[in-house]
């Protein structure tokens, strides 16, 4: 695997589009190679702020010129990035990760189900797929960023928390609300959906694969602060576990214990 460098990225666009997310375009020769489901790291310029912040690639630009990326404020990291305006520059890493397996989908009906911040890859995932697709998406309020956006590429069914919007409940609700069925279902969130998911998708028969939100340090599988359990024996360590964010962080739901 070619040793991944850190390069500057110019941002060309930054807004806020929801209760602490933004929406941030940066022009990119990583784009080019950029796949649904993988990541950059992002490094904050702040000294404070050492280790860089894994982001998930929300679109591609038509041009393989930008990516997307959209994010939540959680952390010192992401609320200096929220800082930034069209003409500053970001240290990124990428692109990492192994994204989700497009091919899998082929002539198939899918799911493509969306938690929380796991709603932002969803969207060039949903614009690659030639397929018949349903995309779920979970929110805490009626705040639906990206919904638009993803309306563009299948029927979008939404649920709430609250019940402000769409289903009362999470996307699983959604299923059980419409009747919806499916071949295939990819899709990123919190892990209380994910193992959820896991547990449907097992008991229908259906292929799953799931893309797992960890907190990680180096992001290229040195450090192993970032491994899950699996059924097989890791290559790296020999052990029943997988790197997130080397050997993931799409996994195929069977493979991962969750």
């Amino acid at each position: 695997m070619a040793q991944k460098k850190k390069i500057k990225a110019t941002i060309v666009s930054q807004k806020k589009i929801a209760d602490q997310i933004y929406d941030l375009w940066l022009e990119t020769k990583l784009a080019k190679n950029a796949h649904p489901g993988q990541f950059v790291a992002v490094y904050p310029n702040h000294e404070s702020t050492l280790l860089p912040r894994p982001i998930s690639i929300c679109e591609v630009s038509e041009d393989k010129r930008r990516l997307r990326l959209v994010y939540r404020v959680a952390g010192k990291g992401t609320a200096e990035f929220a800082t930034y305006d069209a003409g500053d520059t970001l240290e990124i890493l990428g692109v990492l990760g192994n994204g989700f397996p497009v091919e899998k989908a082929k002539g198939k009906q899918v799911f493509l189900m969306g938690g929380g911040i796991g709603i932002p890859p969803m969207l060039e995932l949903a614009k690659q797929l030639d397929c018949q697709k349903r995309i779920l998406l979970g929110y805490r309020d009626n705040d639906l960023f990206l919904q638009e956006d993803l309306a563009r590429y299948g029927d979008v069914y939404v649920a709430t928390e609250d019940g402000s919007a769409g289903t009362k409940g999470n996307v699983m609700d959604i299923i059980n609300a419409h009747g919806l069925t499916a071949d295939v279902i990819m899709a990123c969130g919190p892990m209380p959906m994910l193992r959820a998911i896991k547990k449907y998708a097992e008991e229908k028969g259906i292929e799953a694969y799931i893309s797992l939100e960890e907190r990680m340090a180096c992001g290229v599988g040195a450090c192993l602060g970032c491994v899950c359990k699996t059924t097989s024996v890791d290559s790296h360590s020999h052990v029943h576990n997988a790197r997130i964010c080397t050997d993931g962080p799409v996994f195929e739901a069977k493979e991962v214990d969750i």
